[in-house]
């Protein structure tokens, strides 16, 4: 990472949106802060003014002090143009340009799981949150574990990680070295010396006002190939980072809990719109994730005999070609079954092992 990094996010007046803009016309920043003020405004599309504050590097000051801040600190930075940003996160199109690490940042590029929940977690919740870890580390022992670092299901997740041998990346919305809330600060060191991660996109000088917590929730979900809710009532902030990993087309899953109980009713209410996929079992995450695909002999088979489909599973089934895969709306004009029925049948094909789903919610066949 550069200086030029820095400033760019610092440069009054220019987001996220537009950094990734003037990422993919000039491919990183040192380029950007070779163009000059016409050049920005006529190539770039910018304003008059925004330009001139590029071209005068008018935010350099106030980079140079951020890396003097980061060196005491021991803190790292990793921009959106280097090897070990998160290549999922830089599919978004509102991905942070600069990640500032305290930790491992080889930490941010293994294959990783984002678990999340409500704060006020229940002993089932406490539970799920350490059956699923735990199965997931016996069959994908490379996997991150990646979380908020909040009370609850975060805590939850980041032990279960450190408990089974998995390293986690914890995703705050404050900056270095600092971390919210203060009582996790030995839980941070404790994901730190095991090779784990402290992440945020804010920098030193920024004031904190609670504006930070759903920005910060991009991050989680769009890092990861899957997130997973365990607990969380109808209006729990989990929710808001489930919508933008189903906005970012990631796989979504959420652990069913009891009917009426308030800390899953936003769960429950995931599975039941179809935005979210059933899990009960580490299996169930990898299968979802489609990580048994390279694990062959982990996970066994359900059957060795083909399973006996009945008409419209049979239909549903030979709609897929060889190595095609099927998102619902080209299913349902292709088998012709309507929107509801369908969701039944692919749940029980996916149970029989004839099909899988995939991140993004398409389907291939299995056998």
């Amino acid at each position: 990472m550069e200086i030029e990094d820095i400033a760019l996010t610092l440069q009054y007046g220019l987001g996220a949106k537009g950094i990734a803009h003037l990422l993919s016309l000039y491919g990183d920043a040192r380029t950007v802060y070779a163009q000059t003020e016409e050049e920005l405004v006529t190539g770039a599309g910018l304003r008059r003014d925004l330009a001139h504050g590029i071209a005068s590097r008018s935010s350099f000051r106030a980079a140079a002090s951020e890396m003097k801040y980061m060196a005491k600190h021991g803190i790292a930075g990793v921009a959106s143009t280097d090897p070990y940003y998160p290549a999922l996160l830089r599919e978004c199109v509102d991905f942070p340009h600069v990640l500032y690490v305290m930790g491992a940042v080889d930490a941010l590029s293994g294959k990783m799981l984002s678990v999340v929940g409500t704060r006020t977690v229940t002993p089932y919740g406490q539970r799920m949150c350490d059956v699923l870890v735990g199965r997931v580390a016996e069959l994908e022992p490379d996997a991150v574990i990646v979380s908020g670092l909040a009370y609850g299901v975060d805590a939850c997740a980041h032990r279960a990680a450190l408990r089974y041998g998995l390293r986690t990346v914890g995703v705050v919305a404050s900056p270095l070295p600092e971390v919210t809330p203060s009582v996790h600060r030995s839980l941070a060191r404790e994901i730190v010396d095991n090779g784990g991660a402290i992440i945020t996109e804010l920098h030193s000088a920024t004031k904190q006002n609670g504006s930070y917590f759903i920005p910060r929730n991009r991050i989680i979900a769009g890092m990861s190939e899957g997130t997973v809710v365990v607990e969380s009532p109808s209006n729990g902030g989990s929710l808001s980072t489930a919508d933008l990993a189903y906005g970012y087309q990631r796989a979504v899953m959420a652990v069913p809990g009891r009917a009426g109980d308030r800390c899953s009713e936003g769960a429950n209410r995931l599975i039941m719109s179809r935005r979210a996929s059933m899990v009960c079992s580490g299996d169930d995450i990898v299968r979802e994730l489609g990580w048994d695909i390279d694990t062959v002999g982990v996970i066994p088979d359900r059957s060795s005999a083909s399973p006996v489909l009945d008409g419209d599973e049979k239909r549903v089934a030979e709609c897929f070609g060889d190595g095609e895969t099927l998102d619902m709306d080209t299913l349902i004009a292709r088998s012709g079954v309507p929107a509801g029925q369908l969701a039944a049948l692919l749940l029980g094909l996916e149970l029989a092992g004839v099909l899988r789903c995939l991140p993004g919610k398409v389907y291939e066949r299995c056998r």
